[in-house]
């Protein structure tokens, strides 16, 4: 458990980001969090460096609507601190955190505190001796360190917490997965660590969470963009919901557009994806150019929109034509019928609830 958050064995994939704003400036830091929840993370980690962090740590675990975890690295003092100011979980650096002493101090803090504690070894930051050992970063480095720390935590009868092996290179990394998982049954925090920017970082975090998770491997994930949190959040969930795992939102089918679009398909999907990030029910919405494939795509979505001549659009309801739309109010409407069906839908699910209770 990470606060009042399930991860591992039967429970959703959950979806992490990491704050950017100085932790010592609390308002910053719990306006940056509150756009993720908008969002939808599950958890949000938040780093901290010093002694002013932490101090500002307990206000920000007292604002979050969600569990907050905190990263620590060099100095283990402040995951004692953090631990006190309301942390759900540590997460602490195999390769920077020191000696068995200072992890015992850490255990210590946790279990006072009721916080899980997160192993968190990087390809980057890997302890000296394995370096010297291996050579370089490599699966069996990472995973020999993941090992030797789960033993310190199990040997202190410690046994919430989570684990995770990245690397920036993708092979490495889901190698170094796989490795572990064959090892070890706990949960896996996953992700490609520093990924890139915010499509070259996606689609290296897309390969290597998405190969990941088609081979069973991962509770929970973060996607790590140099870009905005509450954009790596969206991705995760665009991932989780491509492969069908969990779905948050609405899921836009589009087509690239060609000649034949009856309508500006790429300026109308940004527009839409922009406008719809309010809704959090999971319905599926075509847009497509053309008569090509619009039909076929809207009878297997919840609303579709199809381009036609002269400015005059095809609109479908759960698969069914149902009326046409003008180009000048297309976009106004189409938002207007996902609200709705939003809705229609949270309103059967209340009812479904209600009946069960």
């Amino acid at each position: 458990m990470v606060g009042n958050v399930p991860v591992g064995g039967d429970a959703p994939i959950t979806v992490q980001t990491m704050t950017n704003t100085p932790t010592s400036d609390a308002k910053a830091t719990i306006d940056q969090i509150r756009r993720c929840e908008e969002a939808g993370v599950d958890i949000i980690r938040v780093s901290c460096p010093d002694v002013e962090s932490t101090t500002a740590f307990k206000q920000i675990t007292r604002a979050a609507k969600v569990p907050v975890v905190a990263d620590i690295h060099f100095h283990y003092k402040r995951a004692l601190e953090a631990a006190d100011g309301g942390a759900a979980c540590l997460r602490i650096n195999p390769g920077n955190i020191g000696s068995e002493s200072r992890v015992k101090e850490v255990i210590a803090a946790a279990k006072a505190n009721g916080c899980a504690i997160r192993i968190g070894v990087n390809a980057g930051s890997l302890e000296k001796h394995l370096l010297e050992k291996y050579g370089e970063p490599c699966p069996e480095a990472l995973v020999e360190s993941a090992l030797d720390h789960i033993k310190i935590l199990q040997d202190h009868d410690f046994h919430e917490f989570k684990v995770a092996v990245k690397a920036s290179d993708v092979f490495l990394a889901v190698a170094a997965y796989m490795q572990l998982g064959e090892a070890v049954d706990c949960p896996f925090h996953v992700g490609i660590t520093e990924a890139g920017g915010l499509i070259g970082g996606t689609v290296k975090s897309a390969i290597g969470i998405g190969n990941l998770l088609w081979a069973g491997i991962g509770d929970t994930i973060r996607v790590s963009l140099s870009a905005e949190p509450e954009d790596e959040v969206r991705v995760g969930y665009e991932i989780l919901k491509s492969l069908g795992v969990r779905t948050r939102g609405v899921r836009v089918v589009s087509c690239p557009s060609c000649a034949r679009q009856g309508f500006d398909v790429i300026r109308t999907v940004q527009t839409l994806e922009e406008r719809l990030q309010h809704i959090h029910t999971p319905l599926s919405l075509s847009v497509l150019g053309c008569v090509v494939n619009g039909p076929g795509e809207a009878r297997e979505t919840d609303i579709g929109i199809t381009g036609g001549g002269a400015g005059k659009h095809m609109v479908y309801l759960s698969g069914v034509t149902d009326h046409h739309v003008q180009d000048a109010d297309m976009i106004d409407h189409i938002v207007e019928l996902v609200e709705a069906k939003a809705a229609e839908i949270e309103a059967a699910e209340e009812d479904r609830v209600e009946a069960a209770e």
